[in-house]
């Protein structure tokens, strides 16, 4: 469904990211683990076309279509949406009025959205999107309102950061319930327990894809060389540490 071709990004001189190729399989939730600062974030910002992310080179092919130049809109008119490492504030609108900026949902179904993200809808649906909420419930009302989207694809960048241990298994459901609809994921984290719940994880260092495979495979390869280490490079299948 969603194939990466070579996709090369620079800024400032620094390679960002070095020919990715990835490839997204229809209803599989596929999870790109990595340490902080190793280019997952611009791969999401690039894949949603953020005007300020035009790749320098390569390819983004979306149901067989070349989007490598859609825009913001026309790539959302496709179904693909993107739930942000840290989440907006929206001042004087309500969260059922957030939730149904794209929808016209029933209340009682906007409730079982916040429910599935760990929020109790009687305290939230009339709160207002601003800084009263913590950066963990912006990130839960933003997922819940992906959600209800029912998008193609949902790229995810970082959906477990910032929430609480007790609601983790509610947004790894929520996640899970994307694949049930028929969404495909792209999961971006650091996390090794959110990788778990992937059904093929690709591992990025210094902005390469430098193993694919089973979630375990890659967490297992992650924890023995990557931990604690943010530039490592694979080359004939030998760990290089850049000094």
């Amino acid at each position: 469904m969603l194939q990466i071709e070579n996709l090369k990004w620079i800024t400032e001189k620094k390679v960002i990211l070095d020919n990715i190729n990835l490839k997204i399989n229809e209803g599989e939730i596929h999870s790109i683990l990595g340490v902080n600062g190793v280019g997952k974030s611009t791969l999401a910002y690039i894949l949603m076309g953020l005007p300020e992310y035009k790749p320098c080179k390569g390819k983004i092919i979306f149901k067989g279509k070349d989007i490598t130049n859609f825009s913001i809109s026309q790539r959302a008119k496709m179904g693909i949406t993107l739930l942000w490492q840290e989440p907006a504030r929206f001042e004087g609108i309500k969260v059922k009025e957030y939730l149904n900026l794209n929808n016209k949902l029933k209340e009682k179904e906007l409730e079982n959205y916040l429910k599935m993200v760990g929020l109790e809808p009687k305290k939230y649906l009339e709160r207002e999107m601003n800084e009263s909420l913590s950066g963990g419930e912006r990130k839960r009302i933003e997922l819940a309102s992906i959600l209800s989207f029912k998008p193609t694809l949902a790229i995810l960048d970082e959906p477990d950061s910032g929430i609480d241990i007790l609601a983790l298994s509610l947004i790894y459901k929520a996640i899970n319930f994307f694949k049930k609809e028929g969404s495909s994921v792209i999961l971006i984290t650091h996390s090794p327990d959110a990788t778990l719940i992937a059904d093929k994880t690709s591992l990025m260092c210094g902005g390469k894809i430098i193993k694919s495979g089973s979630p375990q495979d890659v967490i297992d390869f992650f924890k023995k060389h990557c931990n604690g280490c943010s530039h490592i490079n694979i080359i004939d299948e030998k760990l290089i540490r850049n000094e």
